[in-house]
């Protein structure tokens, strides 16, 4: 069974000294997010998510959730249902949520280590308050008073939860596609019909109402994603003054038999002339669904750091208990009938390469945290504007590196357990199971990357790009003359030019053909995400030497960046030379051909 023990120092180390974040905090205007404040929220939250969550983890894997076909209703595995109630009553559903409708008001930031606590603790049962946080948005961006009033309270506490209901049968992604009706109701409400599918938490036994935000058409709806509008739907119906009516019409009509996360009520939705209500403007449901996509999609980013944070952990201990063969250079434990794993350079090359991406990519995600909160709070319009900029650019990044280093992480940690790794005693199997969902959903990492190269990148021109590049040019020019990182300035700098470039020649390719777009498009971001996350090893390095961490932290943090830039750092020249060779070697082979 694998354990979990949250990684507090780190988390801080990111922070605090990286991060500078009580400082941000106090230039945003969050009084109360003061650094005793910040750290007895992360005690509490590693407290709880190891303690309450991990232990559930594996129960949740071979119980999974039971639907009853006559009513719809869905149970969920022994032990969840109290595991909430706790995280209710010691008010984490209203972590970063607006005090004025309950919430606690603190900063993304802070809420960003207690998800990812959450998620390795417990990815499965994290999956149930995960989109509650995009109703919330979706109200306060798009909603009306009386919405804002009748069901803020209730989500923003924990009593109600929510959902995003996208996905129907015959398409994915394409959301264009979609058939689900909405059926103006005398009232000025809606009668919503059709079915979606895969919708996460979708049915459940944790609260008495669940609320579904629904992308449907209204009758007069154009074609296409511009006739697209949003509507909120709850398992109960809600009046304008708040009061809670009857069942609405709308069940569950399955639940889906996955790979992994089978502790996670993964729905078929049917809406069979529901009561909803319209939210934002008729046929502007993509661009108010889209109002949630950068906190959704980091989300899910922390979904693969957290998995890959706890294989590692497991993995790392088992190495160094597990005794096996000799070190080749001569025995390391001679009173020892064998050596530990972790004196063997390979088991040595995984551990350190789930450390290093790991620990950057905790760096990565909790920057792009800080930007959520500049982008709502700072008072200068233009460093909103900057941040939100750099704030789209990065997401993708985040969410598509963070998940697929998770696949990766997970596969390693089961590697490092050999054959006892493949079987259920352990606990890895299920993380690299459970890792393998969040490659997929909010957007799959080929989505990602076409979000950041065809919008991020062409369509805004780079803006987000631009502020990244002057980001690593400034480090560099301030940390001249600082020894700890010398090594470091002259490969991120030829790595930065090297992006630089590799934006300019797709943008070139692409205007005389768009497929130039698409056969870059995963190269490119995978090429961006191990730049990005060489930055932050440098500053990470840099940051650790200007604290007062141990002597061991700082070392630990100089060699793992000697072993990323050293070992993974180089994957960069296959993505190079992938987007230069261009569209032609993958679509000359025509269609019919694939099967001869």
């Amino acid at each position: 069974m694998s354990t979990y023990r949250a990684p507090l120092s780190d988390m801080r180390f990111v922070l605090f000294d990286l991060l500078g974040a009580d400082a941000l905090f106090a230039r945003l205007g969050f009084a109360e997010a003061t650094r005793d404040v910040v750290d007895a929220v992360l005690e509490e939250g590693a407290r709880f998510s190891e303690t309450v969550l991990a232990p559930l983890n594996r129960v949740g894997d071979e119980a999974g959730c039971q639907l009853d076909p006559a009513t719809g209703d869905v149970t969920t595995p022994p032990g969840f249902r109290q595991a909430y109630a706790h995280y209710v009553d010691a008010g984490w559903a209203g972590l970063v949520s607006p005090v004025e409708y309950g919430g606690q008001g603190l900063p993304q930031t802070v809420g960003v280590p207690v998800k990812e606590m959450i998620d390795a603790g417990n990815l499965a049962w994290g999956n149930f308050p995960l989109l509650t946080h995009g109703a919330t948005e979706a109200l306060l961006h798009h909603g009306e008073d009386w919405q804002r009033d009748a069901f803020l309270g209730p989500i923003v506490e924990g009593r109600w939860t929510g959902t995003m209901c996208l996905t129907e049968p015959h398409c994915g992604s394409d959301l264009g596609l979609l058939r689900t009706r909405a059926t103006p109701n005398d009232d000025g409400s809606h009668a919503i019909t059709g079915t979606k599918i895969f919708i996460t938490a979708g049915e459940h036994d944790f609260t008495d109402n669940i609320v579904h935000l629904v992308l449907a058409r209204l009758p007069d709806a154009p074609a296409g994603s511009k006739g697209i509008s949003m509507f909120i739907v709850p398992k109960f119906q809600i009046a304008r003054d708040g009061s809670v009516g009857a069942r609405n019409a709308l069940r569950c009509g399955a639940l889906e038999h996955k790979m992994g996360i089978h502790g996670s009520a993964t729905c078929v939705m049917n809406f069979d002339g529901a009561q909803g209500w319209l939210i934002g403007e008729p046929h502007k449901g993509l661009a108010a669904m889209f109002t949630m996509m950068n906190t959704a999609r980091l989300a899910v980013g922390l979904q693969g750091l957290g998995l890959a944070d706890r294989a590692y952990q497991n993995a790392l201990r088992y190495s160094r208990e597990r005794l096996q063969m000799r070190s080749l250079s001569g025995a390391k434990a001679p009173d020892k009938p064998a050596d530990p794993l972790i004196v063997h350079p390979d088991v040595r090359r995984m551990l350190l390469t789930q450390k290093a991406l790991v620990e950057g990519g905790r760096a990565l995600a909790y920057h792009a945290a800080s930007l959520l909160d500049i982008a709502a709070h700072a008072d200068d319009a233009g460093e909103r504007e900057r941040a939100e900029a750099l704030l789209g650019f990065l997401i993708p990044i985040v969410k598509a590196c963070l998940t697929e280093w998770g696949v990766e992480c997970t596969y390693h940690a089961l590697q490092c357990f050999g054959g006892h790794g493949y079987i259920a005693e352990h606990g890895m199997e299920q993380l690299a199971r459970d890792a393998r969902i969040t490659t997929l959903y909010e957007g799959t990492t080929g989505i990602q990357a076409l979000d950041l190269v065809g919008r991020k990148l062409l369509q805004l021109r780079g803006a987000g790009l631009k502020q990244m590049l002057a980001m690593i040019e400034q480090f560099c020019i301030e940390q001249q003359g600082n020894a700890a990182v010398a090594e470091f300035i002259a490969p991120l700098r030829d790595k930065a030019g090297e992006w630089q470039q590799l934006s300019l020649a797709i943008a070139q390719s692409a205007q005389g053909d768009a497929d130039e777009i698409g056969a870059a498009a995963y190269d490119y971001l995978f090429h961006s995400g191990y730049v990005a996350l060489a930055y932050w090893w440098a500053r990470s390095v840099a940051a650790a030497e200007a604290s007062s961490q141990p002597e061991s932290f700082k070392q630990a943090k100089r060699e793992t960046a000697r072993f990323y830039f050293a070992r993974i750092l180089p994957r960069t020249l296959v993505h190079r030379q992938a987007i230069e060779s261009g569209a032609a070697s993958l679509m000359s082979l025509q269609a019919a051909e694939f099967g001869t």
